[in-house]
């Protein structure tokens, strides 16, 4: 077995980079993403005895790691660009994020004697990740201490959920609206089609160069916050450390000079994969698929009742279906979907709109999931 923390991270380094591969090149893994084939692999490697369930290589990336990767990630949301959205849009996700909410509360309430002790804090991951995506999922996974087995598992039904909602989203608007050529044509946005990507995009590759000097300042920029979040933790404990970290890089994220940085969102990316592998590392197999099916439910019915709630509140005052189909995937899915559901349908002006409300979501989807974490904890006096 290999022990030694170095050799441990090297291993760990090529389950990503094995990941990262099949996914480009398989549609198959492409669909269930290179996190959960990482969680795998990581899985298949701990189980079998290669590398163990424990060590102080998995210790640091699910602290300052994936903190760092928390960090990296949210200096690349422009706020101002969330204006870009419109008022229907916005609104939308709005009442999409309260679905959510509702729905982890809903089906904590409903599981929690099959999902156990902390149902309360998935209510809050899922809350994170259906309100914009899995870095708050990650986040939200770190701040509760949520444990290997258990997040595992929701990763799993998290990336089913997703994809079986993706479908479901496409086949909504036969369903429910008009003929699309029957459609009352709307003003695009004739830059729409250039500029979908603007943070989803980078997550996989940077769209410019990558500078030794951005590089450099993006490594000073994302410890610092770190460092502070922590300082500000200890002295203002009113807030969690990873509350505070999105606070601080939010703010710093809109600095000029500090938006012009290339390279944040890869390589915060890269280091929330390093932090999924040796999740998957640290899990048990037989513990993993005794809990998966309440866990599969729950993300399920959270996600069901989300689309109940953003197509319900949404029609009923009077929301097109497009605004509504592509709020609900910036909302389950993050950024990438709203994208990917919008090129599907043809629905090119709500490419931006879609891009922006899923830059919103990575931004507040920790906040909200520390709330709704909070009333599942005190509804269920854990």
């Amino acid at each position: 077995m290999i022990t030694d923390p170095t050799h441990i991270f090297l291993v760990l380094a090529a389950v990503v980079l094995i990941s990262v591969w099949l996914e480009k090149r398989y549609s198959l893994v492409r669909s269930l993403s290179a996190a959960l084939t990482g969680i795998l692999l990581g899985m298949l490697l701990s189980n079998v005895g290669l590398i163990p369930g424990e060590s102080p290589t998995y210790d640091y990336l699910m602290g300052p790691g994936v903190n760092l990767g928390i960090a990296l990630i949210l200096l690349s949301v422009d706020l101002r660009s969330i204006l870009k959205a419109g008022p229907n849009m916005l609104a939308a996700f709005g009442i999409g994020a309260a679905g959510t909410a509702a729905g982890a509360v809903v089906g904590g309430l409903m599981l929690s004697g099959l999902v156990g002790p902390e149902t309360w804090k998935l209510a809050g991951q899922f809350t994170g990740t259906y309100t914009g995506g899995g870095a708050n999922f990650a986040a939200l996974g770190r701040a509760f201490d949520t444990s290997a087995n258990l997040f595992s598992a929701a990763t799993a039904a998290d990336v089913i959920v997703t994809a079986v909602w993706m479908a479901a989203c496409l086949a909504v608007p036969v369903m429910l609206g008009r003929p699309k050529q029957n459609q009352e044509a709307e003003p695009a946005d004739p830059s729409s089609a250039d500029k979908p990507v603007t943070l989803e995009r980078t997550l996989n590759d940077s769209v410019k160069p990558i500078s030794l000097t951005d590089t450099a300042a993006l490594v000073t920029i994302a410890v610092g916050a770190v460092w502070a979040a922590g300082q500000l933790a200890q002295l203002l404990p009113v807030l969690h450390e990873v509350l505070w970290l999105t606070t601080i890089v939010l703010i710093l994220a809109q600095v000029p000079a500090i938006k012009s940085l290339t390279g944040a969102a890869m390589f915060g990316n890269y280091l929330i994969l390093l932090f999924l592998a040796s999740n998957g590392a640290r899990s048990v197999v037989a513990t993993l698929v005794a809990q998966g099916p309440p866990i599969f439910y729950y993300a399920l019915i959270t996600v069901a009742i989300h689309g109940v709630v953003i197509f319900g509140i949404g029609l009923l005052f009077r929301l097109d279906l497009r605004t509504l189909v592509v709020a609900s995937q910036a909302n389950v899915g993050g950024a990438a979907s709203a994208i990917a559901i919008a090129g599907a349908r043809g629905y090119t002006d709500r490419l931006l709109p879609g891009v922006a409300v899923g830059l919103l979501g990575y931004a507040i989807g920790n906040y909200f999931g520390f709330v709704v974490a909070a009333l599942m904890r005190a509804l269920l006096g854990a």
